[in-house]
């Protein structure tokens, strides 16, 4: 009987975690969406910053362009993290910390 992957099963916890954000987000009174914004940056742009670092890419900030655009920001930064392959048991668990931060 073989193990099971851990990374796979993190890879699915990412998908389903993201989902989970991304829909408290569009729940949130714009006044908490406004509140919550500097710490889902923070985790956007630790992402960037990581795949930047894996691929040989200068660290560049990510643009403040709203909280109306911030969910597309996170999913593209979780993509391109799965893209690099990098760990995703660490991502799985900040999406996690995100989520019930909010």
């Amino acid at each position: 009987m073989s193990t099971p992957d851990p990374r796979a099963a993190a890879r699915d916890e990412v998908g389903t975690e993201l989902k989970r954000v991304v829909r408290r987000w569009q729940q949130l009174p714009l006044d908490h969406a406004l509140s919550a914004s500097p710490r889902v940056r923070e985790v956007v742009q630790r992402l960037a910053d990581d795949v930047a670092r894996e691929v040989g890419m200068p660290l560049t900030p990510v643009p403040d362009l709203g909280p109306a655009v911030l969910m597309d920001q996170l999913q593209v930064m979780v993509y391109d993290h799965g893209q690099a392959e990098l760990d995703p048991v660490p991502l799985a668990a900040a999406l996690t910390a995100l989520r019930r931060a909010l």
